[in-house]
């Protein structure tokens, strides 16, 4: 009990060194029997600390609660506590927004973070989808210009070709 005293107060200070130390020691990211599953989860999404809730998460937390509607779900706590980026966090790892749920972020981000969960296999979708559809590779080229893609298009295009 007192890890996960200590893994709430890691979580309130916003210090993920502590809690990852929290958590080695044996503190449980959804903690069923002392206190409210969900707790820290919640408390680190309210609060804003996208690394934290990533930790939690990565470490076994439920992302998605039977309706995440309920006040006490981490996509409901990250929209009351005005936390953008913990809502984008939370729906690129797998959190299933509610049609009509107003959570701070336009259509086109939900849509991007939504298509990163759905990439990294967490997606709504992605379990029927992956049988389907073929696999892409992903390449950013960040500070690259006048680069000539044609090539890549080329065999991107052949490839697609060879698959139908």
């Amino acid at each position: 009990m007192v890890t996960q005293l200590n893994l709430l107060k890691a979580i309130r200070a916003g210090r993920l060194k502590y809690v990852v130390r929290a958590l080695d020691a044996g503190a449980l990211p959804d903690d069923a029997e002392g206190g409210e599953p969900g707790l820290a989860l919640g408390i680190a999404c309210f609060l804003g600390h996208v690394d934290i809730v990533s930790e939690l998460i990565k470490r076994g937390a439920v992302v998605n609660l039977a309706d995440n509607r309920l006040p006490t779900s981490p996509l409901s706590m990250a929209v009351r506590g005005k936390n953008n980026e913990v809502v984008r966090t939370l729906i690129q790892l797998g959190a299933k927004v509610p049609d009509g749920m107003e959570t701070g972020l336009s259509e086109h981000e939900i849509m991007l973070a939504k298509w990163i969960a759905f990439r990294d296999g967490l997606g709504e979708e992605a379990d029927a989808a992956c049988a389907t559809k073929p696999v892409f590779e992903e390449i950013v080229l960040q500070g690259h210009f006048d680069t000539d893609t044609q090539a890549l298009e080329a065999e991107t295009l052949r490839l697609i070709d060879d698959m139908r």
